[in-house]
């Protein structure tokens, strides 16, 4: 029989206080830390240059692409026919009725198995619908992405029981919609400090605490919630993962959050007060929530840069259409170097970025590659190139890019939303891990290899006797790997030369530039351990640095063989050479910059004027001005509780 309420331990009041260490302990402990599948990105980080693992190009089974283009036949009719971008836009809603006839169209089950009533499609075709309706409208776009990508289905396909796949997934491919509950008001990407709690009452767990930034929490049926379990008897505790009720009682929630774009986006505050769960509708055991969570944005983050490659051929139509008629100085403005430099710019950019997407979400399928890395670069880089090239595309319009679409047509212009799309697109440098983390994130993957043999040498708290072991350890492993990083056959001209075909751009050097690089990231990499030790966590500029270059790199990679793919395959291969020697060649120039920056560099002056700027010493220099901001909390108060605001959850029917 279950403890009266008043028995039950008490949640806890405040977010939990730990240390550097331990927040950085916890987050370790939630890594997958073993490779039982080769990883291209993962061996480019340690000078190793694998072409022989993503070269031939993978290509997807006959029956998945019948399925998914047949799929995206009926998704394209749809978004032609159904949705009205500059109506969700105006009105900050995605009509019910489009929800529903998303829902009609298989749309919410295209990750879940035909078994559940899912469309079954691959990562690639997934990928791709999410490119096209995201271009109709981003808000659809993330709604069903953090429906699929991030939302209960995936955690269930991976980790679920098959209890729970057969109760939940039929509901979540036709009808039901999820969200995904982990940040908190005080709580971001350092998930050691969760203070939202699930203290166990007989059969169920009882839950308490707040949750900020619940895409799709407004309207979803189903939630998955990251909360925390106490340690006690019987119980091991730590962050755990649940299925979750939306309309369960006790769940209120307070807020559907407002933002700089994606104004359709249903977005929420959630409160839980006393919540009760079956202990069934936990996924995996106890203490298994982050390894969870981040299990699942391995192939969920690819949704992300999927929809940047559609922000990126829209700013790529739009560039082509409007400098062929708009005229400066007698020529139209493509035909003036410093705009066509930016529309060369966004063709390049958005050829490497398609070809990064479908490399990844085609090695995801085939499931023989662990993709960690490479999806988390194409994150990365997709997030920062596609408001590049939004930016890019306001510049290129000129003041009708700041212009909104409504004020265009209203004084009888094309409705061009170029202003719109910088604004979606700016949250992706934050969504599901901001640049900055996803840096550190890859870095910490990047240098596995070596903190394997040499972590305890530079582990403070280990002892003499382990810093021996490791040191022995690490001889033996340096003595074999560094002179690999001497010489290789990015040295040797005739390499890669398939990648040279008579008639066509040459990119066998940019391949061997790539090689060669990789030596020199890792060779860079292995100097800054040597130098810094266990000081080169606190260097995320240096880190930062190298994860770009590496993305670079993968990009590099990625457009040669997506060029020489499409050349085999008679599909504008000629064309798509062109593409991946202007993009490579941009590539470089930036590569070489992130190199010289690595060691020369304003790291160490900033660091300098930040303590100045938080001790009070540059006050003078905000003088002058007046702050618009209002009154209130920097953050919001989380004391967990009965809710005593308005209830704005609205299932859509």
């Amino acid at each position: 029989m279950s403890a009266p309420s008043a028995q039950r331990p008490s949640a806890p009041q405040h977010t939990p206080k730990v240390s550097e260490r331990e927040a950085r302990q916890v987050a370790e402990d939630a890594r997958e830390r073993d490779w039982h599948k080769p990883s291209f990105a993962k061996e480019l980080f340690l000078g190793r240059f694998r072409l022989d693992l993503i070269h031939p190009h993978p290509l997807p089974a006959g029956e998945d692409v019948r399925r998914g283009e047949e799929f995206l036949a009926r998704l394209r009719e749809f978004c032609d026919s159904r949705i009205d971008g500059a109506l969700i836009e105006r009105e900050a809603r995605i009509p019910d009725e489009v929800v529903n006839g998303l829902k009609e169209l298989g749309a919410l089950g295209m990750k879940i198995d035909v078994k559940y009533g899912g469309l079954g499609l691959t990562q690639v075709y997934y990928n791709k619908a999410l490119a096209l309706v995201g271009s109709a409208s981003p808000a659809i776009g993330a709604l069903l992405s953090a429906h699929q990508s991030i939302g209960v289905p995936q955690p269930l396909k991976i980790f679920g029981s098959q209890e729970q796949k057969d109760t939940f997934l039929p509901r979540l491919a036709r009808t039901d919609i999820s969200a995904f509950l982990l940040t908190e008001p005080d709580v971001g990407s350092d998930p050691a400090r969760l203070a939202t709690s699930a203290v166990p009452d007989g059969s169920d767990y009882v839950l308490d605490g707040v949750k900020l930034w619940t895409t799709n929490g407004v309207v979803a049926d189903l939630l998955v919630v990251m909360a925390r379990v106490p340690k006690s008897e019987g119980h091991k505790g730590g962050i755990t993962a649940f299925v979750v009720e939306a309309d369960a009682p006790g769940i209120t929630v307070e807020n559907r959050n407002a933002f700089m774009g994606l104004r359709g986006l249903e977005n929420g505050v959630t409160r839980f007060h006393e919540v009760r769960v079956p202990a069934a509708n936990r996924i995996g055991p106890e203490g298994a929530g982050l390894k969870i969570a981040l299990t699942t944005l391995n192939t969920g983050r690819l949704s992300l840069p999927a929809m940047c490659v559609g922000s990126g051929k829209w700013c790529l139509k739009i560039a082509r259409e409007w400098s062929a008629v708009r005229e400066q100085w007698g020529r139209p403005v493509a035909r003036h170097e410093a705009v066509g430099s930016k529309i060369s710019f966004i063709a390049a950019t958005t050829f490497a970025l398609e070809a990064v997407v479908d490399l990844a979400s085609q090695m995801a399928d085939e499931n023989r590659n662990d993709i960690r890395i490479e999806a988390a670069l194409a994150k990365l880089l997709g997030s920062e190139m596609g408001c590049l090239m939004a930016d890019e595309l306001v510049q290129i319009r000129g003041g009708r890019g700041f212009e909104t679409a409504e004020s265009l047509a209203a004084r009888g212009e094309r409705a061009v939303p170029a202003e719109q799309m910088l604004r979606d697109m700016r949250i992706n440098r934050i969504f599901e891990g901001s640049t900055e983390i996803m840096h550190l994130l890859i870095a910490r993957e990047a240098v596995d290899a070596h903190l394997k043999v040499a972590g305890d040498i530079i582990d403070p708290d280990k002892p003499l006797s382990a810093k021996a072991k490791a040191g022995a350890n690490a001889a033996g492993f340096y003595a074999r790997w560094l002179p690999r990083l001497v010489a290789g056959p990015g040295q040797l001209p005739g390499t890669y030369g398939e990648f040279h075909p008579a008639g066509h751009a040459d990119l066998s050097g940019h391949l061997r530039y790539v090689e060669r690089s990789s030596r020199k990231l890792a060779r860079s990499t292995f100097y800054a351990m040597s130098r810094w030790q266990g000081r080169m966590e606190t260097k995320q500029g240096f880190l930062g640095r190298i994860v770009d270059i590496g993305a670079e790199l993968f990009a590099m990679s990625a457009a040669c063989v997506r060029a020489e793919l499409l050349r085999t395959g008679d599909d504008h291969g000629r064309e798509a050479y062109q593409l991946a020697d202007a993009f490579c060649h941009q590539s470089r120039v930036r590569i070489e910059e992130l190199f010289t920056r690595l060691w020369s560099n304003t790291d160490d002056l900033d660091r300098r004027v930040v303590d100045g700027v938080l001790s009070g010493t540059y006050t003078w220099l905000e003088e002058g001005i007046v702050d618009p901001s209002g009154e209130g909390p920097w953050i919001a108060d989380a004391t967990p509780g009965p809710s005593t605001r308005d209830n704005v959850h609205r299932p859509i029917r």
